[in-house]
């Protein structure tokens, strides 16, 4: 297995291989991140981990009743998380490469990452100005009929859109999805909209049959649902929301 040494991201959101991540760093060991990953060469990928947060804040409180009446305001790398790190973190997360980093006026950076590999989370260091972790890469094994099942699962993917997007149903028909399983299972599982434990399950699944089972259940489920709800807005596929770090 290859092992790696990397800056570590924790969210309140799960990041899969292919999907883009847009982060607003304003703390400061995330500013102490990027400032260290901008001495990475242009030509050289500037990668850390992501890994979403099982029990803990992702942004730090700042003052006495920020974010809420009782917290005190904390500091250092592992503010947020506890005396053990580690503890706070689910243990599969997802490798990012930030394609763009940009400094503001204010000192904090607005990044523009994308998930490339799922990781195991071995240790946790927080010895320096951020976290950093020691990571094994997990590789992606395919499983029994992966192929029958990705295409199962684009069915009920666009029947699970259109419900989503209620009258803008006949524009999604045509969107373009791909067609290799891996990919499929990991577009689909970011797309979704599920809680994190359901996502961090999905990123975990042992292989990409058993994701694409266990998404096409989750589909069919959350279409039947969605008969008897009022329409709610498309999902823009690849991207999360801004995460305010």
């Amino acid at each position: 297995m290859t092992t790696a040494r990397l800056p570590l991201f924790p969210l309140n959101a799960v990041l899969f291989p292919g999907l883009v991540l847009p982060l607003n760093v304003f703390e400061q060991r995330y500013r102490a991140m990027m400032r260290e990953l901008l001495k990475t060469d242009d030509s050289e990928p500037r990668r850390f981990a992501v890994v979403a947060i099982r029990d803990g804040r992702e942004v730090a409180p700042t003052a006495p009743g920020l974010p809420d009446q009782t917290a005190l305001p904390e500091k250092g790398p592992t503010a947020g998380f506890g005396p053990d790190p580690i503890q706070a973190f689910h243990r599969v997360g997802c490798i990012a490469d930030a394609a763009q980093i940009r400094e503001r006026p204010d000192g904090g950076f607005e990044v523009m990452a994308t998930g490339t590999t799922r990781v195991k989370l071995l240790s946790v260091d927080s010895g320096g100005p951020f976290l950093t972790a020691e990571l094994e890469e997990i590789p992606e094994e395919q499983g029994d009929e992966a192929e029958a099942l990705a295409e199962g699962v684009l069915r009920a993917f666009r029947n699970y859109q259109k419900r989503l997007a209620g009258a803008r149903e006949r524009s999604l028909t045509t969107t373009e999805l791909p067609d290799d399983p891996s990919v499929v299972s990991y577009l689909v599982a970011a797309a979704a909209v599920l809680d994190t434990p359901s996502k961090q399950r999905l990123l975990q699944a042992p292989d990409t049959a058993t994701r694409l089972r266990e998404e096409l259940a989750l589909l069919r489920k959350e279409t039947a649902v969605l008969r008897h709800l009022p329409s709610l807005p498309a999902v823009e596929l690849t991207r999360t929301p801004t995460s305010p770090n």
